[in-house]
């Protein structure tokens, strides 16, 4: 289900992906848009070269936006990432507060905005963004398995 207003913030994030997986990173990147549709933040992972096992791109684009903005809440951005969020990523999305949430590739192992788990809408909690999945979804998906072929036996 790929929307074309979400194609082109897509690809920005899919660059970020291939930056990260460059630097020996797992290829993920992602977007912050805000509620214009203009780019606040782009990031790609960096918890190999940081240490830092919360430099997911996610968070890394979440905290560049609010920094821009001025205020954590992130409401009317929209989240553009490469891959379905993990649990960490998807509470951060809900915790900020973000409009919607746009991700390329499922993650059938550890996804957690649909595939393992819904933490962004879960009901229990009160903010719910938006979800759209699937855009540019063999594109992403394709730099993860390039990725990891070139890792694994």
């Amino acid at each position: 289900m790929s929307g074309p207003s979400f194609d082109e913030p897509m690809r920005l994030a899919l660059a970020q992906a291939v930056r990260a997986g460059e630097r020996g990173e797992v290829p993920v990147g992602a977007v912050v848009l805000g509620p214009g549709g203009e780019v606040l933040a782009v990031a790609g992972n960096d918890r190999e070269a940081s240490a830092d096992p919360t430099a997911h791109a996610e968070i890394l684009a979440l905290r560049e936006a609010a920094r821009v903005r001025g205020e954590w809440r992130l409401a009317g951005c929209t989240l553009v990432v490469t891959l379905e969020p993990c649990t960490m990523c998807a509470g951060a999305a809900v915790l900020a507060r973000v409009e919607r949430l746009v991700y390329g590739a499922s993650d059938e192992k550890a996804g957690a905005a649909g595939s393992l788990w819904d933490v962004v809408r879960d009901r229990r909690l009160n903010h719910r963004p938006e979800v759209i999945l699937g855009v540019l979804a063999e594109e992403c998906g394709a730099v993860l398995k390039d990725f990891f072929a070139d890792r694994r036996p």
